[in-house]
């Protein structure tokens, strides 16, 4: 598994790059991830937040399963209609994501 990075890790790269205290940043970065965890948790049925050269969260409401299956015990249960949400990376993440990784080779042959 890869390094995990936390809010705190997050906030010293802030502050690296606006000269600014590292408990500064913490404050900053710490505000924004609240106001973005609050607009998600507001009880509105389709919602988005659109960050430019980003990326895009949305919530979106699931429809309710009369008969699902318990994969552990086979039987069958009702799961009702619930919120998830959803990350949509932005086009430079994702033509960053699409490359290949370094040393794999090319997978795809031309016939």
């Amino acid at each position: 598994m890869g390094r995990t990075f936390t809010k705190r890790d997050i906030a010293k790269q802030v502050a690296g790059q606006m000269n600014q205290p590292v408990a500064v940043a913490l404050r900053w970065v710490d505000h924004v991830f609240t106001s973005l965890r609050e607009t998600m948790m507001r009880d509105e049925e389709n919602l988005r937040i659109e960050v430019r050269d980003f990326g895009v969260f949305e919530v979106k409401q699931t429809k309710s399963k009369p008969k699902a299956r318990n994969p552990k015990t086979g039987e069958t249960i009702y799961v009702p209609p619930h919120r998830k949400s959803h990350f949509k990376p932005g086009k430079l993440l994702k033509e960053y994501f699409s490359r290949p990784l370094n040393g794999s080779q090319n997978l795809r042959t031309k016939k």
